[in-house]
């Protein structure tokens, strides 16, 4: 199964939850999910924000860096985490022990 799974060129959340239930279910062999590129320190600020509900305009302005800023940066999270939206970055994040 996990050789059909990396062998997708975007496997989205599958891998994610069968290695939780994996270990749910006590398996040796289940690790947390690989960060695809490690999160730079800013990256991993703006990261840090997220769970709360700010927008993301609130967040910069917390950060004192602009708008766009945070969005190139959630941007970049999303992709190295390998998600598509804030909520499933979120969820990727604690899942690494991340947040």
């Amino acid at each position: 199964m996990r050789a059909a799974l990396s062998a997708c060129p975007d496997p989205g959340i599958a891998g994610r939850h069968l290695k939780r239930a994996a270990a749910r279910h006590g398996r040796d062999d289940a690790q947390p999910a690989d960060i695809i590129e490690q999160l730079t320190d800013r990256e991993t600020a703006v990261l840090r924000h997220l769970p709360a509900n700010l927008s993301q305009r609130d967040i910069a302005a917390e950060l004192y860096v602009s708008l766009n800023t945070v969005k190139t940066h959630c941007h970049a999270i999303y992709r190295k985490l390998g998600v598509s939206d804030r909520k499933s970055a979120i969820q990727a994040a604690r899942d690494l022990h991340l947040l």
